[in-house]
C-alpha cells in the first residue's frame, strides 16, 4: 500500500500500436499505483511529450510511422530528464544494444516479463533527479580534458542500465569510477558485488557465478547462491574481465541476454536483474582479433566505453592530485610538498599511476622529518629505470598469462634435451606422464612427427 501511495503521482507514457500490448502493460502499471498515457506511434508519443512531463517512457520498437529509437533520441536531444525503456523482438540484441547507446535507460525483450517490467519500472522511477556532479562528489580529480570527458561520461550512464566497459592501465581507478556509476543512478541502495575474473579457478567458475544446488558434485552439502544472486537488484562489477576463459564467456553472455541463470545441478533457470560493469587493463578489441575473447561477449559488454586515463597524461593536475591523496593519507597531520617535491612529482611518468602515487605519498609521510616533504623523502625512480619496471609489470601481468608462458618456456626446455619423448622429459620435470601430457595440451604444445612419443 505505501508503494502504490509513493507512485500515486507518477505517470508513465506507453507508445505502442499494439492494442493488446498497452492493455496488458497498463494493466500491470495501473497495478503498481501508476498512472498512464497512451500513444500509438511515434508522432503521437513526441506531441505527448511537448506537452506534459512524464516519470517515465515505455515505448516498442516497430510501429507503423517509426521506431522506438526516434523517440529515444528525441528525449536525448531535447535533454528532457525522463528514463526511457525500448521493447525490443525477442533474441535482437543489436536493436538493443542501438537504443542503449542513444541513451535508452534499458531495454524489455518479447515475449514481455511481467517480473522484469516491474523490476524495471522500481528501477527507473527510483532514479535521482538530474543533477551535475558537486565537487565533493567528484573523487576523480583533475581539470584535464581526458578526466572531465570521463566524469560526464559517468554522469551520463549511471542514468541507465546499459553495460559500461572501462579500461585503463593498472592503478588508474577503474573500480573507483565503476563506484561512482552505482552511486549516481538508481541501483545506488542495492549491492553492488565486485570480482576479479582472473582470481577465481577455471573449474570453480560456473558455481561461483550462477551458484550451485545441494548433491550437484562432491562437497555441494548445502545450495549456494552465486555472484549474480548476491548482485541480484544490484550490479555485478566484473574485473579483468579479459581473463575469463571461453567457456565461461559463452555462460556469461547467456545469463546477460537472457537475465536468466541456472544453478550447477539444477533443472530450471531463475530471473536476475543485474547490471553488468566491466573493467580490465589489456585491450580487448584485440583479444577478439586473436580469438581469446567472444566477439558477441565484448559487443554485449562494450555498449558504453569509458577509457581511464593515465596518470601521466594529466600532468597539469597532477600537484592537485597529490595534494588531494596527501590530505586523505595523512590522518590529519599538518605536512604538505615543497615546491621543488611538486614539481618533481608532476615531472616523473608513475607506471602504476594513481595506485603508485598514493604509495609514494605513505612513503614520503613516513619518511620525511618535519612537515614538509622534500624531494628526496619521495624516492622517486630515475626516468630509465620506471620505464624498465614498466616494462616488467607489463610482462608479468596478468599473472595466468605470466605463469602460462613460464611453464611453455619449461615444458619447451625438457621436451628439446629429451628428443620430445614425453615419458623422459614427466621424469626430468618431476611430472607423471599423465600430467605432462595433460600440460602440453593445456598449452598447445604438440610433438613433431616423426619423434618417440608423437601423437
Amino acid at each position: 500500500m505505501a508503494d502504490k501511495m509513493k507512485a500515486a503521482d507518477k505517470v508513465v507514457l506507453l507508445v505502442d500500436d499494439e492494442p493488446d500490448i498497452l492493455e496488458l502493460l497498463e494493466m500491470t502499471l495501473s497495478a503498481m499505483g501508476l498512472k498512464v498515457d497512451k500513444a500509438r506511434g511515434v508522432r503521437e508519443a513526441i506531441g505527448l511529450l511537448t506537452e506534459k512531463r512524464y516519470d517515465l517512457c515505455l515505448t516498442d520498437m516497430r510501429m507503423p510511422d517509426g521506431d522506438g529509437l526516434e523517440v529515444v533520441q528525441y528525449i536525448t536531444a531535447k535533454k528532457i530528464d525522463l528514463p526511457v525503456a525500448v521493447i525490443t523482438a525477442h533474441g535482437n540484441m543489436e536493436n538493443a544494444i542501438t537504443v542503449l547507446k542513444a541513451g535508452a535507460f534499458d531495454y524489455l525483450a518479447k515475449p514481455l516479463s511481467l517480473e522484469q517490467l516491474r523490476s524495471l519500472v522500481k528501477s527507473a522511477l527510483s532514479l535521482p533527479h538530474a543533477e551535475p556532479m558537486d565537487d565533493s562528489k567528484q573523487l576523480l580529480l583533475g581539470h584535464a580534458a581526458a578526466m572531465q570527458k570521463v566524469r560526464d561520461l559517468i554522469e551520463k550512464v549511471a542514468r541507465s542500465q546499459a553495460p559500461v566497459h572501462i579500461s585503463g592501465e593498472s592503478g588508474s581507478g577503474k573500480e573507483l569510477a565503476a563506484r561512482l556509476i552505482v552511486q549516481s543512478g538508481a541501483r545506488r541502495d542495492q549491492p553492488m558485488v565486485s570480482v576479479n575474473c582472473g582470481a577465481i579457478p577455471e573449474n570453480l567458475m560456473e558455481s561461483e557465478f550462477f551458484g550451485y544446488k545441494k548433491g550437484s558434485f562432491t562437497g555441494a552439502d548445502k545450495d549456494k547462491e552465486g555472484l549474480f544472486q548476491a548482485a541480484n537488484g544490484g550490479t555485478l562489477f566484473l574485473d579483468e574481465v579479459a581473463d575469463l576463459p571461453l567457456t565461461m564467456q559463452v555462460k556469461l553472455l547467456r545469463a546477460i541476454q537472457e537475465k536468466r541463470v541456472r544453478k550447477v545441478g539444477a533443472t530450471v533457470e531463475e530471473p536476475v536483474d543485474v547490471r553488468i560493469i566491466s573493467a580490465t587493463h589489456i585491450d580487448l578489441a584485440e583479444r577478439v582479433k586473436q580469438g581469446q575473447f567472444r566477439q558477441d561477449l565484448f559487443y554485449r559488454l562494450n555498449v558504453i566505453p569509458i577509457q581511464m586515463p593515465a596518470l601521466r597524461e594529466l600532468r597539469e593536475d597532477i600537484p592537485q592530485i597529490a595534494r588531494q591523496k596527501l590530505k586523505q593519507l595523512s590522518s590529519g597531520a599538518l605536512v604538505r610538498f615543497s615546491d621543488e617535491a611538486l614539481v618533481a612529482l608532476k615531472n616523473y611518468n608513475f607506471p602504476g599511476n594513481v595506485r603508485e602515487l598514493e604509495n609514494i605519498i605513505e612513503r614520503a609521510i613516513a619518511l620525511c622529518a618535519g612537515d614538509v616533504i622534500e624531494v628526496q623523502d619521495l624516492h622517486l625512480l630515475p626516468a630509465e629505470r620506471a620505464h624498465q619496471d614498466a616494462g616488467e609489470m607489463e610482462e608479468k601481468y596478468p599473472l595466468p598469462e605470466y605463469l602460462d608462458r613460464v611453464e611453455r618456456e619449461a615444458l619447451l626446455e625438457a621436451l628439446q634435451k629429451t628428443s620430445f619423448n614425453r615419458t623422459a622429459a614427466a621424469k626430468l620435470l618431476g611430472l607423471t606422464f599423465r600430467t605432462i601430457r595433460y600440460r602440453m595440451e593445456r598449452l598447445g604444445i604438440r610433438s613433431p612427427a616423426g619423434t618417440d612419443d608423437a601423437d
